[in-house]
């Protein structure tokens, strides 16, 4: 007969904080629970931090593949959703890194080949187009913006996942409205 482990939140399944000792400690099948129970989590925040649906399963993807070689490090003196929250965040400034990286050589070809630019965006401030500026914003402005906005986080969980004071997510969303008003 085969074994059927229980999903997270069915009757009988092990608890969220079991099943992550349990794959801290190298259960393959813990671990795959872990992911099954987080995984539209981590898509979902991805998508919001990249704003496109490639990105952001490419950015799970690489999620669940460091979130596999780093889980045996999670010491739980945060919760897990903050500490994959953390995770989730780094792999999105990566990929945005090696994003700006092939911008910068794409305008440098620009400018040798300047018929092959991109057609300008539409200048009415749309949706996208707001969280488009978001994205843009410096590193600490854009998370605690998407995560007190876009995931609407109290300001205490913010500090708790970008691992800084309450205060200076107050300071800086104050700079990212500054920043946002001159943008649009």
């Amino acid at each position: 007969m085969e074994r059927h482990a229980a999903s997270p939140g069915e009757a009988g399944a092990p608890p969220m904080e079991a099943l992550v000792r349990r794959a801290a400690n190298g259960d393959g099948e813990a671990f795959a629970a872990v992911i099954a129970a987080h995984y539209d989590f981590i898509h979902r925040t991805a998508w919001k931090w990249c704003g496109n649906r490639a990105d952001a399963e490419d950015v799970a993807q690489d999620v669940c593949i460091k979130l596999g070689q780093a889980i045996g490090g999670f010491d739980g003196r945060s919760a897990f959703s903050s500490w994959l929250y953390r995770i989730t965040l780094n792999a999105v400034r990566d990929m945005q890194r090696a994003g700006r990286r092939r911008s910068l050589k794409a305008d440098a070809y620009a400018e040798v080949a300047p018929g092959n630019a991109p057609a300008e965006q539409e200048a009415a401030a749309t949706q996208g187009q707001i969280w488009a500026a978001v994205r843009d914003l410096p590193e600490r402005q854009r998370d605690a913006v998407l995560l007190v906005y876009a995931e609407d986080l109290s300001h205490a969980a913010a500090a708790e996942i970008m691992g800084i004071r309450e205060p200076t997510v107050s300071f800086h969303l104050h700079e990212a409205r500054k920043t946002l008003r001159g943008l649009l």
